[in-house]
């Protein structure tokens, strides 16, 4: 089963191109450097908040990544450009059978 992260945080209006600017840099880095990374999908909703949607291998790679906080320059930029982390979870993403 895959690990899915669920990361909801808050920008400032202000900061919005620069977060999405950041964006680009932060995927690449997380190629680069964080084992059983899989993909990541950002959603904007209402207000000032989004949804970053990232999928992983395992729970553990998931774990190390965090460990590993903004440690490249497109991870911190990214990072930076947020003011306020409202949720995070972690769920399991079941296979499905027959698929």
């Amino acid at each position: 089963m895959t690990t899915v992260e669920l990361t909801r945080f808050r920008v400032e209006p202000s900061r919005v191109d620069e977060l999405l600017g950041a964006r680009a840099a932060m995927l690449a880095d997380f190629r680069a450097d964080r084992a059983g990374f899989l993909d990541a999908r950002l959603v904007r909703l209402p207000g000032d908040h989004w949804l970053d949607i990232v999928t992983w291998r395992t729970p553990e790679d998931f774990a190390a990544s965090r460990a590993k906080g903004a440690n490249l320059p497109g991870i911190g930029a990214f990072f930076a450009a947020i003011a306020e982390l409202v949720s995070a979870e972690e769920g399991a993403e079941p296979p499905i059978p027959g698929s």
